[in-house]
């Protein structure tokens, strides 16, 4: 960043009174620009054993599989982000959501978070960010072109916890690829 947002002027970088952290400031109008981090939402939509996934026609990761989700908007709730994320992208609706998997993703700076819920029907479509949509059985969910890694976690819990029909909300912290967990 460097001019202020509110007034044009140039910013520097101080760590405001009663503050700890170094942010962008501006020394002619005083506003502190606070940079928060980004929250993706989703959904897991399942048809019976079957869960629907999305081919990404666009940038990052374009041509991989995905489940819809997407940046939440201003405005929205994290329910209605995660709605319009599957409409915008699968053409489908879907029926009650429960909160199902948060990831911290500090080294970029978002939080991913995934519903569970059932298509409300077989209407489902390419949307405008997706090269094909389908529904997959376990067997067939192609792990190897998934798009991101909190796509497969999702799934993976989601086949565990499918066995015992009990779904915990799930929390995990990952690391960047080239990061252990214990570092």
């Amino acid at each position: 960043m460097k001019f202020c947002s509110a007034c044009g002027q140039p910013v520097i970088q101080q760590i405001p009174e009663g503050d700890s952290r170094l942010r962008y400031v501006c020394q002619s109008c005083h506003t502190i620009h606070y940079q928060n981090p980004n929250i993706v939402a989703g959904v897991l939509p399942t048809w019976g054993s079957q869960v629907l996934l999305c081919r990404r026609a666009i940038e990052p990761r374009r041509g991989f599989w995905t489940l819809p989700a997407g940046f939440m908007e201003n405005g929205e709730t994290l329910d209605q982000a995660a709605r319009r994320e599957t409409v915008e992208e699968a053409c489908a609706q879907v029926g009650t959501m429960s909160l199902y998997q948060l990831f911290d993703l500090p080294h970029i700076n978002q939080v991913h978070v995934f519903f569970r819920a059932e298509l409300a029907d077989l209407n489902f479509d390419v949307g405008v960010e997706s090269l094909e949509v389908r529904l997959f059985e376990e067997h067939q969910v192609p792990w190897d072109e998934l798009a991101f890694r909190t796509v497969a976690r999702t799934l993976e819990c989601y086949y565990r916890d499918r066995i015992e029909q009990h779904y915990p909300i799930g929390h995990e912290y990952l690391p960047p690829m080239n990061v252990s967990p214990t570092s």
